[in-house]
């Protein structure tokens, strides 16, 4: 599969620097925070940027320096761009430790919006599983817990219940990844009053736009976005193709940026989890959250482009 430097822009001089620079000195891309797009959390009003940051798979690496110095760099990108939201779970590995060395490291702790999850099966396992979180991300609250995957949903949100009055979180969720879920998210959504719910939405798997999406909004309900690259998919099918020139309607500079514009452009969408390891990437998806965003004519133009 190709790499996503092949489909990094060259046409902005921020992206131009990015896409050559093999590293990124501290604060080297950090843009005003004032500028990033913000959505309210519908049940409180809370403003969160639009743009978070995902930490499967990229974040479970062994907690030395060889490792953590180039994640210190897209944690530095992240904050000093104006995000917040940082989601991990249990469930990935070493995430939720790296993630909490690296607000440590980088002075940032009571910057990040932490969102985890609870895949366990049982209150005391649930528990317990929230508590190691709590020491994994060296915090002593979490701003958003959700229901991993829908993994024994009525007995978890009863927990999470239970410790968002205690004050021990802030917010609660369900969360899938895949559309065969959809329909299951959407049922437990009928039931069991939630703040956030977290599932796949991107050019290539719109699903969500039929029901789910609509649903959240007519029910105050936030919205995270996984997925919104295919796991990277989606650069393949544009390996070797230019940038449009249509592209400069909304801002983007890069394909990427397209990708996450498509998804913002939704109104029923609050904030979209992209994962990285690279800095110079996690620069580039902090500018989807700049500029215009497509309308529907220019959305399904970028779904043609992937197609």
């Amino acid at each position: 599969m190709p790499s996503r430097r092949h489909f990094i822009q060259r046409g902005a001089a921020l992206l131009g620097l990015a896409a050559a620079a093999p590293w990124l000195p501290r604060g080297a891309f950090a843009q005003d925070p004032g500028q990033l797009l913000q959505r309210a959390i519908p049940g409180s009003g809370e403003l969160l940027p639009v743009i978070g940051l995902g930490t499967s798979r990229t974040f479970d690496v062994r907690l030395n320096e060889a490792n953590l110095a180039p994640l210190e760099e897209v944690m530095r990108t992240f904050i000093n761009g104006g995000a917040r939201l940082l989601d991990s779970a249990p469930s990935y590995g070493n995430a939720e430790a790296v993630s909490g060395e690296l607000l440590r490291r980088t002075g940032t702790q009571g910057k990040a919006f932490l969102a985890s999850k609870v895949s366990a099966h049982g209150r005391e396992r649930g528990l317990a599983q929230f508590e190691a979180s709590l020491r994994a991300l060296q915090s002593d609250q979490l701003d958003l817990l959700q229901v991993h995957n829908l993994q024994d949903t009525r007995s978890q949100l009863a927990l999470l219940r239970e410790l968002k009055e205690q004050g021990r979180l802030r917010y609660i969720g369900i969360t899938h990844y895949r559309e065969a879920a959809h329909d299951e998210l959407l049922a437990v959504l009928a039931k069991e009053p939630v703040d956030f719910v977290q599932f796949n939405y991107s050019v290539a798997e719109r699903n969500a736009e039929k029901r789910l999406l609509p649903y959240c909004a007519d029910h105050g309900i936030a919205t995270l976005i996984n997925r919104p690259f295919l796991r990277g998919q989606l650069f393949a099918r544009v390996a070797g193709k230019p940038l449009p020139d249509w592209a400069l309607e909304v801002d983007a500079s890069s394909w990427a940026q397209l990708l996450l514009k498509f998804i913002l452009a939704h109104p029923a969408v609050t904030v979209a989890i992209p994962a990285t390891s690279k800095a110079r990437y996690m620069a580039d998806n902090l500018k989807a959250g700049h500029g215009r965003l497509p309308d529907a004519a220019l959305r399904e133009r970028i779904v043609r482009a992937f197609g």
